[in-house]
């Protein structure tokens, strides 16, 4: 953790050697996922409720989505840059140094500038909790956390599987980005409005659902059961094979020789 924290303290410093490029970047990440949300506000002029979720409760799905992925980018998205560590040789350093190379991977460059990103999520945040119509307590503040957490560490798997082809490619697997960047954009609503065939799909495929649309049906009260509230933590078993396709690809790992 120690070396986790001076690595993210240089990378923090030498990001803000370039201050006005450091705030055009975050002002950037902010105003993208900001048109994301203004889709939304139009929507709803129009329309007062879709599949049977109101405004408030979808700008709740948005922004817990929206976190979720902008703390994946923040930390974790540098699994995109193996793919390029691949290509130009200098994964091969990786392999020789003490420390794992996912760890490696993740401290090499945390990029501050996403934080527009989670900045425009919090204040989404801070409009959708008390409009939503959820009934506040503690269970409930807990499956929001495990909501976001989870969500958090499902796109960071997604992201790696994607970089993992890069093993056998030395180019990473583009269309991952469908259940990436594009579960981010599809997830503003819950899943559930894009009918039952993909409801299913990501629930026991791509798990984005376990994080997104049960645990919403529980704070909302559709749903009591307790299983509503941990079903973001099946999720979590989506990074083992993940983890497995990763190791897989590792040992079948050859250098370019660049």
């Amino acid at each position: 953790m120690r070396l986790l924290l001076k690595y993210t303290g240089i990378n923090f410093k030498s990001q803000m050697q370039y201050k006005v490029n450091f705030i055009l970047l975050s002002l950037g990440q902010f105003l993208i996922s900001f048109a994301t949300f203004i889709g939304v506000y139009f929507m709803f002029s129009i329309i007062n409720i879709v599949d049977g979720f109101t405004y408030g409760q979808v700008l709740l799905c948005f922004a817990t989505m929206n976190l979720a992925f902008s703390l994946t980018e923040l930390f974790t998205k540098n699994f995109q840059n193996i793919p390029s560590l691949i290509g130009n040789g200098q994964f091969d350093r990786s392999l020789v140094r003490p420390r794992g190379i996912l760890f490696q991977t993740v401290a090499s460059r945390v990029d501050f500038c996403r934080f527009g990103r989670t900045l425009q999520a919090v204040m989404v945040f801070v409009y959708a909790i008390p409009n939503s119509g959820v009934v506040w307590s503690l269970d409930k503040v807990f499956t929001l956390f495990l909501m976001v957490a989870c969500g958090s560490l499902v796109f960071s798997a997604l992201f790696l599987i994607g970089a993992s082809f890069a093993f056998f490619a030395t180019q990473g697997l583009d269309f991952m980005n469908v259940f990436t960047f594009g579960g981010r954009e599809h997830g503003s609503y819950p899943f559930s409005i894009y009918g039952k065939e993909v409801l299913t799909f990501l629930t026991f495929v791509i798990p984005l659902a376990l994080f997104q649309y049960y645990p919403l049906l529980y704070l909302l009260d559709m749903e009591r059961s307790v299983f509503y509230m941990l079903v973001p933590l099946l999720g979590l078993l989506f990074l083992i094979p993940a983890y497995a396709i990763f190791r897989f690809g590792l040992r079948h790992y050859k250098s370019t020789g660049s």
